[in-house]
């Protein structure tokens, strides 16, 4: 009988993450896989994503909408609650021997908890990890204390997970299964780039993505303007700014990136949702990652490429040495930029070793996921370091 793997996606990063996880699980004949989609993916203002999913050759078995037109703490809970009630409906209808999550977003805090209380096993990948200035951070640890089996970025992820009182055998360091792109995806050359983007690079580059800090409040305007501030200083440097997720305060961010392109056509273009393979096609033709996304933490060092990550979003998470942090001012953006173009920091790029792997999760994730023995799985004894 095929083990029925549920997989819930609520992002556009989020899915660029687990497509090729996807595809293992849906090639597999020993798997069945039953995909729920929601959150941003369902909504027109960040792309209509859920097209993308169905492109990509993935039959959607539920699509729950949860997403209000409010972007504040009140419209942000009570996502959260609507989303309780609709899975534990679409878990009731698919029936899943397992679930898996990624990370740490709201969305998935209302399908862990939902799939707890339906006495589903749950399987989450990124756990572990710390983003001190998000509350990603106490939702990630949450998912994984609901969670049943565990695949982590890194050995000290891993020992975290452990120290909360996980089973080491359930336990997997993995790497990053982001990496697997790099590896797997054919990314464009910067010819066929350009007409894509339909935008013409300059002697300079930059990728901009900024996230609101979601444990500060109402800061998101303010950061956000010494970000444009600090960029547009910059001189022969374009310009691509990707908008952010749908968090709290996340509507103020967008509009300041349109008033900024809108004003300034011929050094910068912004994007909804670029698709993975557009996105990690642009990345080695970058200069830098500049903002607070993970991506620049997990992803651009494996070009031997700069970040510079401004603020407290990822606070806490492990960094290559390409990775300049900064505070959100602009004098402190600007001598993080004299840092990147420093002779001896463009020297040190080339040797940069990524502490998050260089792919492979894909294939060890499905294995367990397909092997591991979930009989009694359910009832967890909490694993207390200081006995071992």
């Amino acid at each position: 009988m095929k083990r029925k793997i549920c997989v819930v996606t609520g992002s556009r990063a989020e899915y660029g993450l687990l497509y090729w996880l996807l595809k293992e699980i849906q090639a597999d004949k020993d798997l069945d896989l039953r995909l729920v989609v929601t959150g941003m993916h369902l909504s027109p203002e960040f792309g209509s994503t859920y097209k993308l999913i169905e492109k990509d050759g993935f039959s959607i078995d539920e699509k729950i909408e949860i997403l209000l037109s409010s972007d504040s703490e009140i419209g942000i809970s009570k996502s959260i609650g609507l989303g309780m009630i609709s899975f534990s409906e679409a878990y009731a209808r698919l029936a899943p021997d397992l679930l898996v999550v990624l990370g740490d977003r709201f969305e998935l805090l209302a399908a862990a908890a939902a799939a707890m209380v339906a006495r589903i096993p749950i399987a989450h990948i990124h756990g572990g990890e710390t983003t001190e200035g998000n509350i990603d951070e106490a939702i990630r640890h949450s998912i994984t204390k609901m969670s049943h089996l565990h695949f982590t970025s890194t050995e000290a992820y891993r020992k975290r997970v452990i120290q909360l009182g996980e089973d080491p055998s359930r336990v997997f360091n993995v790497g990053a299964i982001g990496l697997d792109n790099l590896k797997k995806l054919r990314l464009s050359g910067r010819r066929e780039l350009e007409d894509r983007l339909k935008f013409k690079f300059g002697k300079k580059n930059i990728l901009v993505t900024f996230h609101p800090v979601t444990l500060e409040k109402s800061t998101a305007e303010e950061q956000f303007k010494e970000v444009l501030a600090a960029v547009d200083e910059l001189k022969e440097t374009k310009i691509i700014f990707t908008k952010p997720n749908a968090d709290t305060d996340g509507r103020v961010i967008i509009r300041l990136i349109d008033e900024y392109v809108a004003e300034r056509k011929a050094k910068a273009v912004a994007y909804v949702s670029m698709g993975q393979q557009l996105y990690l096609s642009t990345l080695p033709h970058m200069d830098a990652m500049v903002g607070n996304s993970s991506s620049g933490i997990i992803e651009m060092p494996g070009f031997n490429k700069g970040t510079i990550n401004i603020g407290d979003r990822q606070k806490g998470r492990i960094k290559a040495g390409s990775v300049i942090d900064c505070e959100p001012k602009k004098a402190a953006i600007r001598e993080a930029f004299a840092k990147l173009h420093s002779a001896e920091f463009q020297k040190r790029l080339k040797t940069i070793k990524n502490p998050y792997g260089s792919g492979g999760a894909t294939e060890k994730i499905k294995k367990a996921l397909k092997s591991h023995p979930l009989e009694g799985i359910l009832k967890k004894s909490f694993y207390d370091i200081d006995f071992h």
